[in-house]
């Protein structure tokens, strides 16, 4: 009896010790495996699901989610690609897997990048032993990674032809001011490591392209007028190609500031070709005889005098136009126009009208009055008459043409963004340009601009501007074929002596 009572205790002893050992075991079992939480990790890391990823990670940072998110939205992350590699047992607890990576960016496309996941067995589960260098290697010891704007190219203004304007074209002060009219909303990314205490990195950058804009400024042309430009201070040529009124060569060497495009001057007798427009339309035929006394008085008021007091008797009108004869303008106009049928002429050959050229602009003013001596003075280009370089370069293409046209550096569309709709196209009284044409040529056949180099085929008019206390200024305009130019030499003296040659050289320079 007492034996058998001996045995039934050793088994319940054993019975209970076997119970704990059982239990114990079952208290140490570790849930999962490294290959479970790491496949685990990486498909939510796919699917950026953060919440998830951070219930895998032991111990995750407090802003765990929040880091993953703002990562991809500073660098436009588009989506992300994971391949792990081969899981290796690094412990009894413990293991990594090396995986590759590829974030797609929206600025540079696919980025590749090879990193490690390392997990280990913490309160009983596989976890993953998270860092910054898990993000990407360079996040580790305080590393990061942004996307930055840079500087774009800056846009790049070229000739009609596409080509690169001329090196000192004397073009830089109007196309300088153009350039970030054509810059908005281009720039480029860097993408850029930062680590402490060492230099910054851009790991990939893109520069856009230069926004290429082609102005109406032929190489040719442009290269011509700046060439004959040089050594010619206080100067500028612009050209108008008639047929389209596109400025092809704009060189403008004015000093002080002064604009050949938005600054206005006395024209000089190059003003008398609007004075032989309101004559001819007042009925004076080009033939008809007129004197030309070295001096003529209005009845009752100034008395005027030629250049030099030249008294070249009875001329044809065209010919007292070629050989800028003061008295004969003053007197046919004193009798047969006011100064109200002057500024009407001025304001149909442009000076009434809006001048959009992408870059500014005016023409200039003819003030209407009905004082004798102040249109004698007007009709000569004196007085309060006043003009810029571009309404006279246009005034020649507009005979040579016979339509006005508003100049323009860049394309009719541009043109209109830039500075509004231009002024339509005017045709001119047929008769009255076929007129000046002849009168035009005659300037350099036989008149002020005879003998003075300038090619076979040019018709022109030469101006010089008095200009009290200081030296005159010198104008030539005039054109050729589809090229139309004016020359002006600020105090530069006679229009014939100064701006004459400067248009022989452009010309002979195409």
């Amino acid at each position: 009896m007492r034996r058998r009572r001996l045995i039934v205790l050793v088994i319940a002893v054993v019975a209970v010790v076997g119970a704990g050992a059982f239990a114990v075991m079952a208290s140490n079992r570790v849930k999962g495996s490294a290959s479970e939480t790491a496949s685990a990790y990486f498909a939510a890391w796919r699917e950026a699901d953060a919440t998830e990823m951070a219930r895998l990670v032991y111990r995750p940072p407090g802003d765990f989610v929040v880091r993953h998110r703002a990562l991809s939205d500073e660098l436009h992350v588009e989506s992300i690609e994971l391949v792990p590699g081969r899981l290796n047992s690094t412990g009894e607890e413990s293991a990594e897997v090396p995986f590759a990576g590829v974030r797609h960016l929206s600025e540079f496309g696919a980025w590749p990048f090879d990193s490690v996941l390392r997990l280990a067995v913490r309160d009983r589960s596989w976890k993953v032993l998270w860092a910054p260098e898990t993000l990407h290697p360079l996040l580790k010891d305080g590393g990061t990674l942004e996307l930055a704007e840079i500087d774009a190219s800056a846009a790049e203004l070229v000739t009609a032809e596409g080509d690169k304007i001329p090196n000192d074209s004397y073009a830089d002060a109007y196309l300088n001011p153009l350039k970030p009219e054509f810059e908005q909303a281009v720039h480029g990314w860097a993408l850029v490591a930062k680590a402490p205490g060492q230099p910054n990195r851009q790991l990939m950058t893109r520069r856009p392209e230069a926004n290429v804009e082609r102005t109406t400024l032929s190489r040719p042309v442009q290269a011509a007028a700046a060439r004959a430009l040089d050594g010619v201070e206080d100067s500028t040529i612009i050209v108008i190609r008639p047929s389209t009124g596109e400025i092809i060569g704009l060189a403008d060497r004015l000093k002080d500031n002064y604009s050949a495009v938005r600054d206005v001057f006395p024209p000089g007798s190059v003003f008398k070709t609007i004075t032989a427009a309101a004559l001819l339309k007042s009925g004076l035929d080009p033939a008809a005889q007129v004197g030309c006394p070295g001096t003529y008085q209005i009845p009752f008021h100034g008395l005027y005098e030629n250049d030099g007091e030249v008294d070249r008797g009875v001329v044809t009108f065209t010919d007292a136009f070629a050989h800028s004869c003061n008295t004969t303008f003053i007197e046919q106009a004193t009798t047969r126009l006011t100064g109200a049928d002057l500024r009407e002429t001025a304001d149909e050959w442009g000076f009434g009208r809006p001048i959009a050229t992408g870059i500014g602009g005016t023409c200039g003013t003819v003030p209407e009055t009905t004082d004798l001596d102040l249109l004698a003075a007007d009709v000569i280009g004196q007085g309060e008459v006043v003009a810029t370089p571009l309404c006279m370069a246009a005034l020649a293409a507009a005979v040579e043409s016979g339509t006005w046209r508003s100049p323009r550096l860049l394309s009719k569309e541009q043109v209109r963004r830039i500075d509004g709709v231009p002024h339509g196209d005017v045709v001119m009284d047929g008769t009255v340009v076929a007129a000046l044409r002849d009168m035009m040529t005659a300037v350099v056949d036989h008149g002020t601009a005879s003998d003075s180099g300038l090619p076979e085929g040019v018709a022109g008019k030469t101006g010089t501007a008095e200009v009290e206390g200081e030296t005159s200024h010198a104008w030539f305009l005039g054109y050729r074929d589809d090229l139309a130019f004016c020359v002006f030499i600020r105090n530069g003296g006679s229009g014939r002596a100064a701006a004459v040659p400067v248009a022989a050289r452009f010309l002979k320079g195409l």
